[in-house]
């Protein structure tokens, strides 16, 4: 099979080669996915560059979404899947071979059918970003008639949970850093989008809400927005954290959170309870049956231009980056 891989961490176009090499056999409770797009996620980047921790000397398929079709079973696992349309999630979680290939194996749990209404390009947008911001949105419960404020409504995260809020019935509230994201987080379906360069976030928010505040925040900048976020929530608030990169070492003001009572959660895709990965896949299906769901699609390249799609996704792109491997 013709993949893209990586033995060595450092520079997209200095690491990256593509090639021939032998395509994966499932093994028992695994499926064959022949991969048609490959989805290219930050935490794919800072892997491939070290900034996840180094790496041991061996063959690395990167990227773990995809869409595609099963065309092959292991033992364990219903025959009858076989051609079945999926999208796939954490193909690359304790495994070196990921999707950026024409073949990946995952657990028969991680290869979700795929309604015919949804393309393959659009099921490569899912996996870490549509979990990820599931459990922010929901990890505290049913958001009906709840107040939400999602930083960084324009990124992938970001986007989804302001979708899947919506969808719950909560008041969406969102920041952006310009225009064109702004646009994107009121097609998401932000009752109110707030430009965090013009505005000052903490004024906005408790005049929007009449000065009660937020019940919840999800949050894409822990550290940086943390004075903010005590600001506007809600006494028993919760703060949903996926990543915190401008300021990565926060400092927690333990009194100030203390006599809100407020709860801070740190949320990584890849740790979820397994319930709550049950919960979003289930939700995420029903919605993309109804054709419920957005998906913001940046650029797609070819398998060959794999360096070129690295380097899109750390430019930090206006949506998602995937790679074509069905030509």
């Amino acid at each position: 099979m013709r993949a893209a891989w990586y033995t060595n961490q450092g520079p997209a176009r200095e690491v990256l080669e593509i090639g021939e090499i032998e395509a994966p056999i499932p093994k028992p409770g695994e499926v064959r996915v022949r991969i048609h797009t490959s989805g290219v996620n930050p935490v794919d980047v800072k892997r491939r560059t070290g900034g996840r921790g180094q790496m041991e000397p061996t063959v690395v398929i990167p990227h773990f979404d995809g869409g595609g079709v099963i065309e092959k079973t292991g033992e364990g696992v219903d025959a009858g899947r076989i051609d079945e349309r999926v999208w796939v999630y954490e193909a690359q979680w304790n495994s070196d071979f990921g999707t950026a290939a024409e073949y990946v194996t995952v657990p028969a749990t991680r290869a979700i059918p795929l309604p015919a209404c949804t393309s393959f390009e659009d099921a490569a947008c899912l996996g870490i970003p549509a979990l990820t911001a599931h459990r922010c949105v929901y990890g505290d419960g049913p958001v009906d008639g709840k107040t939400i404020l999602v930083t960084g409504g324009g990124g992938a995260v970001g986007n989804y949970a302001v979708q899947f809020a919506r969808l719950g019935g909560a008041h969406v509230l969102s920041t952006v850093s310009g225009d064109e994201k702004m646009a994107l987080a009121k097609l998401a379906g932000a009752h109110e989008v707030i430009n965090y360069r013009e505005e000052d976030i903490a004024e906005r928010v408790m005049g929007v809400t009449d000065g009660k505040g937020t019940d919840r925040i999800v949050e894409v900048e822990l550290g940086g927005n943390l004075s903010d976020s005590l600001a506007i929530l809600k006494p028993n608030g919760v703060i949903s954290a996926y990543a915190s990169e401008a300021l990565p070492d926060p400092l927690i003001p333990f009194y100030s959170m203390l006599y809100k009572n407020l709860t801070l959660r740190f949320e990584l895709v890849f740790l979820m309870p397994e319930e709550a990965k049950k919960s979003a896949v289930s939700d995420i299906s029903n919605w993309l049956v109804d054709s419920l769901l957005h998906h913001h699609i940046a650029d797609v390249y070819p398998l060959q231009d794999v360096a070129a799609a690295h380097e899109a996704v750390e430019r930090g792109p206006l949506g998602k980056v995937l790679l074509n491997l069905s030509g």
